[in-house]
């Protein structure tokens, strides 16, 4: 029942006068995470306006630089001459148009590297002072390992885009904006390791925190095929809503050879994949909101866990409509920045409620 207290109250037990102070590593990992929060919006803008194959190169240390003088500019735009975009699809583009495309580029891969620094090199410090404990030392290794992975694969996304067709591979893409995610969760998680203590309780939450983890797995195969279709160019089609253009199914499904690759790899299927995840996890994020407050009151949760459910219904609603004007808007960029801002926000509040859920005492 103490530990019910303290949890209502929002606090934690006095640190030992031995423990080193927690709150500048949390005031640390939050910023990490909002920086990667706002790279993933960046990258959100940088692909709708077909930013993303401006830069034809990798040049991880002196690729920060932009170009300092005309010539500069002259040789990175000679550069995308070659490339498939500015062939099959920007001939005849303007040095003033390529300097637009390139600044959102540029801003993403130079974002990124600024992300890189505000990690490591805090975390040097921190892990030298011993304000890391040990036992939490391979987790934070093992988000600046993801770290230089990401740049990795966020090159090899945009190579795919640079030899025959002027896109990047869908596949890669997914892959490149869910280890967005993962690093934002990991980062945002050990953030509330920081600040809020673990409950244990007595009672058993197992079920509310398995349904919170069936959430966060929902979520991310919604996000996955959210990426598919950017990925496909899908929502630019069938911008109906409830029906595509009076069809319940897409009649493309039926026309593609296997039918099951359809729905990974043909756009019109991609998008009614996304449409049916969407509402599935829209249904299961309800139900388990309403779960969640119902054990608040039977079992006494905190307050800020019950403001936690209740935050994720109001959001659920708020993407799903975000989703719909997307799609009815034929793919506006705030629009579907904001709906990228709500798979993120929605993340964020599913992550906290598994940290806030007490689990059993061993």
């Amino acid at each position: 029942m103490t530990s019910v207290k303290k949890d209502i109250l929002g606090k934690r037990p006095p640190a030992n006068a031995n423990t080193p102070p927690r709150k500048p590593v949390a005031v640390w990992l939050f910023a990490c995470a909002g920086a990667v929060f706002l790279m993933a919006l960046i990258g959100a803008v940088t692909r709708l306006t077909e930013s993303g194959l401006s830069i034809v190169q990798w040049h991880p240390i002196t690729g920060a630089l932009p170009p300092l003088n005309q010539a500069d500019w002259q040789h990175e735009f000679d550069l995308y001459k070659l490339s498939p975009q500015y062939i099959k699809v920007n001939e005849g583009m303007s040095l003033g148009d390529f300097k637009h495309i390139f600044f959102w580029e540029g801003f993403h891969r130079l974002w990124g590297r600024t992300i890189g620094l505000i990690y490591a090199l805090p975390m040097a410090w921190f892990w030298f002072k011993g304000r890391l404990p040990q036992d939490k030392k391979k987790l934070f290794l093992a988000v600046l390992g993801l770290g230089f992975f990401q740049g990795l694969l966020g090159w090899f996304m945009v190579a795919s885009g640079l030899v025959n067709q002027p896109a990047v591979s869908h596949y890669r893409l997914a892959a490149h904006l869910m280890t967005a995610f993962l690093i934002y969760a990991c980062l945002f998680r050990l953030g509330l390791i920081f600040t809020f203590d673990p409950q244990k309780e007595a009672s058993d939450y197992a079920p509310v925190r398995n349904l919170i983890r069936l959430c966060i797995a929902a979520v991310a195969v919604t996000m996955t095929w959210g990426a598919f279709v950017a990925g496909l160019r899908a929502g630019w089609l069938y911008n109906t809503f409830p029906t595509m253009d009076g069809y319940w199914l897409p009649p493309e499904l039926f026309k593609y050879t296997p039918m099951w690759k359809a729905f990974f790899a043909e756009p019109a299927t991609v998008q009614f994949t996304h449409r049916v995840l969407a509402i599935s996890t829209f249904a299961l994020l309800i139900f388990t909101s309403l779960k969640g407050q119902a054990l608040g009151g039977a079992q006494n949760l905190s307050r800020r866990a019950g403001k936690l459910f209740v935050a994720v219904t109001a959001m659920a609603l708020v993407q799903v409509s975000l989703g719909i004007s997307t799609l009815l808007s034929h793919v506006e960029i705030y629009l579907a920045t904001l709906h990228q801002a709500g798979a993120l926000t929605l993340l964020t509040l599913l992550v906290w409620l598994l940290h806030e859920i007490p689990q059993k005492e061993s």
